[in-house]
């Protein structure tokens, strides 16, 4: 049985993540756990927080939690699917991963802004800090009012400088299990010619997904790296992309380039965040 975590902050885009995750795992033994923090609420102008309105705040919560799960339960009936809910008074990074560990959960399912507020996303979102904190389970990011679509392609952008675990590789491949997933690996030429570790690394994969549908891709650099994705994207029909979060890796590269600021690159499919 699978453990899948899904933060709900009530809006459109948490219930548009619920709906992915629920369409995502249709034909799997799944517990969903609703998570919501009420840090979310905003008490920045509140002079002093009453043990009253703490209380108060939990009980809303709750019952909105409640509703959602039930309102759930009845569109999308399914004898595969349990629900169980979670309110903390934690900040969200922080109950995400203490949830994590009480639960066992395998996977995080949260939402977010689209092209309007990609700015939002990539400087200093929830969505940003949960993946720059939340490093002991993988994270699926699902863009706000997308169509499921499963993933049949699945992008792995990779430099080749660092030899994969087992562990960060299985978590690509549960994904691919799930529609028999074609995994299409792609690095970007900025240098001449690969190293002797980079064609090690080539090979170790090569090994481990020996068993997996899987093609190389090479594209030249066009010092954006964002952009090279994006077109990678579109050539291929990319329908969700996975990437290993570690230092100086492939999304640190991507977040930290000004392009991002000026709207040049948005979550346009879902983005399967793999901690190190």
């Amino acid at each position: 049985m699978k453990n899948i975590l899904i933060p709900i902050d009530f809006s459109e885009n948490s219930k548009s993540a619920v709906q992915y995750a629920l369409k995502l795992y249709k034909n799997e033994i799944c517990t969903f756990y609703f998570l919501h923090s009420t840090n979310f609420i905003n008490s920045t102008s509140r002079t002093y927080i009453t043990p009253h309105y703490v209380e108060e705040s939990h009980k809303k919560a709750l019952k909105k939690i409640q509703e959602l799960e039930l309102k759930t339960k009845r569109e999308n009936a399914s004898v595969k699917h349990d629900y169980k809910n979670i309110i903390s008074n934690d900040k969200l990074h922080t109950a995400i991963d203490k949830a994590i560990k009480q639960n066992d959960i395998e996977l995080v399912i949260m939402g977010t802004k689209g092209c309007t507020a990609a700015v939002e996303f990539f400087a200093g979102s929830n969505t940003v800090e949960i993946i720059n904190k939340v490093k002991n389970c993988p994270i699926l990011v699902i863009p706000d009012e997308y169509s499921f679509v499963a993933p049949k392609q699945i992008g792995f952008p990779t430099d080749y400088n660092r030899k994969y675990t087992d562990r960060e590789l299985e978590t690509l491949k549960n994904m691919t299990r799930l529609y028999n997933s074609e995994i299409r690996i792609v690095h970007i030429n900025v240098e001449k010619s690969l190293t002797l570790s980079q064609k090690h690394n080539i090979e170790r994969l090569e090994n481990y997904l020996a068993d997996q549908k899987y093609n190389f891709h090479y594209i030249d650099d066009n010092s954006k790296k964002s952009e090279n994705i994006i077109m990678f994207i579109n050539d291929y029909k990319i329908d969700m992309l996975a990437m290993v979060n570690y230092e100086h890796g492939p999304i640190e590269n991507v977040l930290k380039e000004p392009v991002i600021k000026k709207l040049a690159f948005h979550p346009r499919i879902p983005l399967l965040v793999i901690p190190e």
